[in-house]
C-alpha cells in the first residue's frame, strides 16, 4: 500500500521504460505494467549447466520492462518495486514447487556487505520476504531462512563459466549457529533458492551444494528473470 502511495505522490518515472510524469501502477506505466502482468513463469536452464544446479524457474526473460524494472529496483533505489517484483518471484516459487499449495522454505541468495551498501539494503532478502508474504496470502505455508552468509568476492562480469563456478564455490559460508534451526525449518518443506537473475547458474549450484552438505536438500530455484542467452526447456 505504501509503495503504491509513493508512486502516486512522488514524481517518479516509469520503472519499465523510464518515461517521466505518467500515471503509475505498481511503479510502471500502463503499457509496461501490462507487459509485466502478462509474464508467466517457465523452466529455464543455462547451457551449459553447472553440476548440481537444481531445476530453475524464472518469471520472465531479462529484457524489456522486466530488465529495466529490476535495474530501477537494484541500482536506482526504487525500493517500492520490491512489492510487484516479489509477486513475480512468488509465482516463480509456486511453479517451481509444483503449482500445488504446500509448505515452502525460501533461501535467498545472500548479498555481500558491499552489495548491501550499494543497493540500498539486502535486495534479494527483501524480495524473498515479499514473495513469502504473497504466498502466505494465497494459502501457501511459506517461510524464509538465511543459513549461509556471503563472503567478499571479485567482480564476475568478465569471468567465463568455469571461472564463475570457482568464484561462486568460494563465495558463501554456512552460519553454524543458524544451521540447526534451518534443518528443522526445512523438514517437510519444499526448499527453494531464490534470486533476482540467473546467468550461468554457478551461484545457484554453489549455494545448493553448501546447503546439501549442511543436510538441507534443495528442491528447486526460483528467479525473477533469466538472461537472454538462456533457453527455456
Amino acid at each position: 500500500m505504501f509503495a503504491a502511495l509513493a508512486d502516486l505522490v512522488l514524481p517518479a518515472e516509469c520503472a519499465g521504460c523510464r518515461t517521466p510524469h505518467v500515471p503509475l501502477r505498481r511503479g510502471a506505466c500502463a503499457a509496461c505494467a501490462s507487459v509485466l502482468d502478462a509474464l508467466r513463469p517457465r523452466s529455464v536452464r543455462p547451457d551449459p549447466a553447472p553440476r548440481g544446479l537444481p531445476p530453475c524457474v524464472a518469471a520472465g526473460e531479462y529484457a524489456g520492462p522486466l530488465r529495466e524494472t529490476l535495474l530501477a529496483y537494484k541500482e536506482r533505489g526504487r525500493a517500492s518495486l520490491a512489492t510487484p517484483l516479489g509477486a513475480l518471484l512468488a509465482e516463480a516459487v509456486a511453479t517451481a514447487a509444483g503449482g500445488t499449495r504446500r509448505p515452502v522454505l525460501l533461501v535467498p541468495v545472500p548479498s555481500t556487505a558491499a552489495a548491501i551498501r550499494e543497493r540500498h539494503g539486502d535486495h534479494v532478502r527483501r524480495l524473498a520476504d515479499r514473495a513469502a508474504r504473497t504466498l502466505r496470502r494465497a494459502g501457501w505455508p511459506a517461510a524464509v531462512i538465511r543459513p549461509v552468509r556471503a563472503l567478499p568476492k571479485p567482480d564476475a562480469t568478465h569471468l567465463d563459466s568455469a571461472q564463475r563456478a570457482i568464484a561462486a564455490a568460494a563465495a558463501f559460508q554456512p552460519q553454524s549457529t543458524r544451521l540447526p534451526r534451518a534443518r528443522r525449518a526445512a523438514a517437510g518443506r519444499t526448499v527453494v533458492i531464490v534470486d533476482d537473475i540467473v546467468t550461468t547458474g554457478a551461484t545457484l549450484a554453489a549455494l545448493a551444494a553448501i546447503l546439501a552438505r549442511a543436510e538441507i536438500p534443495v528442491n528447486a530455484a526460483a528467479l525473477i528473470a533469466a538472461t537472454r542467452k538462456r533457453h527455456p526447456q
